[in-house]
Protein backbone atom coordinates (compact mmCIF):
# COMPACT_ATOMS: atom_id res chain seq x y z
CA UNK A 1 0.00 0.00 0.00
CA UNK A 2 1.87 3.04 -1.17
CA UNK A 3 1.06 6.24 0.15
CA UNK A 4 -0.96 7.64 -3.37
CA UNK A 5 -2.93 5.00 -2.73
CA UNK A 6 -4.27 6.19 0.52
CA UNK A 7 -4.81 9.24 -0.57
CA UNK A 8 -7.10 8.02 -3.67
CA UNK A 9 -8.54 6.25 -0.91
CA UNK A 10 -9.60 8.71 1.22
CA UNK A 11 -10.55 10.51 -1.82
CA UNK A 12 -13.24 7.47 -2.19
CA UNK A 13 -13.98 8.22 1.72
CA UNK A 14 -14.64 11.81 0.76
CA UNK A 15 -17.48 11.19 -1.76
CA UNK A 16 -20.36 9.86 0.29
CA UNK A 17 -19.58 13.00 2.72
CA UNK A 18 -19.66 15.71 -0.50
CA UNK A 19 -23.13 13.59 -1.07
CA UNK A 20 -24.57 14.37 2.55
CA UNK A 21 -23.76 17.82 2.25
CA UNK A 22 -25.38 18.20 -1.57
CA UNK A 23 -28.35 16.81 0.12
CA UNK A 24 -28.24 19.01 3.21
CA UNK A 25 -27.58 22.23 1.04
CA UNK A 26 -24.16 22.33 3.27
CA UNK A 27 -23.19 24.14 0.31
CA UNK A 28 -19.88 25.74 1.07
CA UNK A 29 -18.73 22.63 3.13
CA UNK A 30 -19.42 20.30 -0.59
CA UNK A 31 -17.52 22.68 -2.17
CA UNK A 32 -14.29 23.06 0.18
CA UNK A 33 -14.60 19.22 0.22
CA UNK A 34 -14.83 18.99 -3.89
CA UNK A 35 -11.57 21.21 -4.01
CA UNK A 36 -9.81 18.73 -1.08
CA UNK A 37 -10.74 15.70 -3.60
CA UNK A 38 -9.22 17.69 -6.37
CA UNK A 39 -6.49 18.71 -4.96
CA UNK A 40 -5.93 15.32 -3.80
CA UNK A 41 -5.88 14.12 -7.22
CA UNK A 42 -3.13 16.29 -8.02
CA UNK A 43 -1.22 15.23 -5.04
CA UNK A 44 -1.65 11.63 -5.27
CA UNK A 45 -0.64 11.28 -9.02
CA UNK A 46 2.43 13.76 -8.43
CA UNK A 47 3.95 11.66 -5.47
CA UNK A 48 3.17 8.49 -7.58
CA UNK A 49 5.28 10.16 -10.80
CA UNK A 50 8.13 11.82 -8.91
CA UNK A 51 8.55 9.37 -5.87
CA UNK A 52 8.30 6.76 -8.41
CA UNK A 53 5.73 5.01 -6.47
CA UNK A 54 3.01 4.03 -9.13
CA UNK A 55 1.62 0.91 -8.82
CA UNK A 56 -0.91 -1.35 -10.55
CA UNK A 57 -3.24 -0.76 -7.77
CA UNK A 58 -2.96 3.16 -8.25
CA UNK A 59 -3.61 2.43 -11.81
CA UNK A 60 -6.96 1.07 -11.18
CA UNK A 61 -7.91 3.16 -8.47
CA UNK A 62 -7.19 6.64 -9.42
CA UNK A 63 -10.01 6.48 -12.14
CA UNK A 64 -12.27 4.93 -9.94
CA UNK A 65 -12.45 6.93 -7.18
CA UNK A 66 -12.29 9.84 -10.21
CA UNK A 67 -15.08 8.38 -11.67
CA UNK A 68 -17.10 7.63 -8.36
CA UNK A 69 -16.75 11.56 -7.34
CA UNK A 70 -17.93 13.26 -10.73
CA UNK A 71 -20.70 10.33 -11.00
CA UNK A 72 -22.23 11.06 -7.39
CA UNK A 73 -22.00 14.46 -7.71
CA UNK A 74 -23.55 14.76 -10.32
CA UNK A 75 -26.28 12.77 -9.37
CA UNK A 76 -26.81 14.40 -6.19
CA UNK A 77 -26.64 17.81 -8.39
CA UNK A 78 -29.52 16.72 -10.80
CA UNK A 79 -31.47 15.11 -7.56
CA UNK A 80 -31.21 19.05 -5.58
CA UNK A 81 -32.57 20.23 -8.84
CA UNK A 82 -29.06 22.53 -9.62
CA UNK A 83 -28.30 20.69 -12.74
CA UNK A 84 -30.53 18.67 -15.60
CA UNK A 85 -31.34 15.01 -15.34
CA UNK A 86 -30.49 14.96 -19.21
CA UNK A 87 -26.63 15.99 -18.50
CA UNK A 88 -26.86 13.54 -15.84
CA UNK A 89 -27.49 10.33 -17.99
CA UNK A 90 -25.00 11.67 -20.84
CA UNK A 91 -22.32 11.64 -18.72
CA UNK A 92 -22.84 8.62 -17.11
CA UNK A 93 -24.12 6.75 -20.10
CA UNK A 94 -21.10 7.79 -21.58
CA UNK A 95 -18.98 5.75 -18.75
CA UNK A 96 -21.41 2.74 -18.91
CA UNK A 97 -20.36 2.99 -22.40
CA UNK A 98 -16.93 2.79 -22.06
CA UNK A 99 -17.04 -0.38 -18.72
CA UNK A 100 -19.42 -2.04 -20.44
CA UNK A 101 -17.16 -2.11 -24.08
CA UNK A 102 -13.83 -3.27 -22.22
CA UNK A 103 -15.91 -5.70 -20.32
CA UNK A 104 -16.78 -6.96 -23.28
CA UNK A 105 -13.61 -7.10 -25.48
CA UNK A 106 -12.70 -9.56 -21.97
CA UNK A 107 -15.57 -12.10 -22.85
CA UNK A 108 -14.73 -12.07 -26.37
CA UNK A 109 -11.12 -12.66 -25.95
CA UNK A 110 -10.00 -9.77 -27.19
CA UNK A 111 -9.23 -7.46 -24.68
CA UNK A 112 -8.96 -3.67 -25.62
CA UNK A 113 -6.82 -1.53 -23.10
CA UNK A 114 -8.27 2.39 -23.22
CA UNK A 115 -6.17 5.17 -23.02
CA UNK A 116 -7.57 8.11 -22.54
CA UNK A 117 -7.53 10.92 -25.63
CA UNK A 118 -7.22 14.26 -25.93
CA UNK A 119 -10.93 14.92 -26.02
CA UNK A 120 -11.41 12.51 -23.04
CA UNK A 121 -8.78 14.46 -20.69
CA UNK A 122 -10.92 17.80 -21.93
CA UNK A 123 -14.20 15.80 -21.20
CA UNK A 124 -13.44 15.38 -17.93
CA UNK A 125 -11.95 18.66 -17.21
CA UNK A 126 -14.92 20.27 -18.36
CA UNK A 127 -17.23 17.82 -15.36
CA UNK A 128 -14.78 19.24 -12.90
CA UNK A 129 -14.74 22.70 -13.55
CA UNK A 130 -18.22 22.96 -14.47
CA UNK A 131 -19.17 20.80 -10.67
CA UNK A 132 -17.02 23.17 -8.97
CA UNK A 133 -18.59 25.92 -10.76
CA UNK A 134 -21.76 24.49 -10.10
CA UNK A 135 -21.12 24.41 -6.06
CA UNK A 136 -18.86 27.41 -5.51
CA UNK A 137 -22.09 29.30 -6.92
CA UNK A 138 -24.26 27.89 -4.48
CA UNK A 139 -22.05 28.23 -1.64
CA UNK A 140 -21.25 32.02 -1.94
CA UNK A 141 -24.51 32.93 -3.71
CA UNK A 142 -23.41 33.53 -7.10
CA UNK A 143 -25.81 33.70 -10.12
CA UNK A 144 -24.36 31.91 -12.80
CA UNK A 145 -27.73 30.98 -14.61
CA UNK A 146 -26.12 31.82 -18.08
CA UNK A 147 -22.45 30.43 -17.50
CA UNK A 148 -24.30 26.91 -16.45
CA UNK A 149 -25.94 26.68 -19.70
CA UNK A 150 -22.75 27.40 -21.34
CA UNK A 151 -20.89 24.69 -19.19
CA UNK A 152 -24.06 22.29 -19.29
CA UNK A 153 -23.24 22.69 -23.35
CA UNK A 154 -19.68 22.25 -23.31
CA UNK A 155 -19.77 19.25 -21.35
CA UNK A 156 -22.37 17.34 -23.28
CA UNK A 157 -20.21 18.45 -26.51
CA UNK A 158 -17.16 17.06 -25.45
CA UNK A 159 -18.91 13.96 -23.45
CA UNK A 160 -20.54 13.17 -26.99
CA UNK A 161 -17.03 13.48 -28.64
CA UNK A 162 -15.25 11.27 -25.99
CA UNK A 163 -18.09 8.80 -26.22
CA UNK A 164 -17.80 8.70 -29.58
CA UNK A 165 -13.84 8.41 -29.73
CA UNK A 166 -13.96 5.33 -27.43
CA UNK A 167 -16.68 3.67 -29.68
CA UNK A 168 -14.93 4.17 -32.99
CA UNK A 169 -11.82 3.11 -31.08
CA UNK A 170 -12.98 0.03 -29.55
CA UNK A 171 -15.16 -1.07 -32.93
CA UNK A 172 -11.41 -0.56 -34.58
CA UNK A 173 -9.95 -3.18 -32.36
CA UNK A 174 -12.80 -5.31 -31.85
CA UNK A 175 -12.85 -5.68 -36.06
CA UNK A 176 -9.17 -6.14 -36.06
Amino acid sequence: MTLPNLITIGRLILVPLIIVMIVNARWQAAFVIFVAAGVSDAIDGFIAKRFDMASELGAYLDPVADKALIVSIYITLAMVGQIPSWLVILVVSRDIMIVSAVILSWVMENPVEIAPFIVSKLNTAAQIVFAAVMLGANAFGVDVAQGAQVGQLVVAILTLGSMTAYLAFWLRHMAG
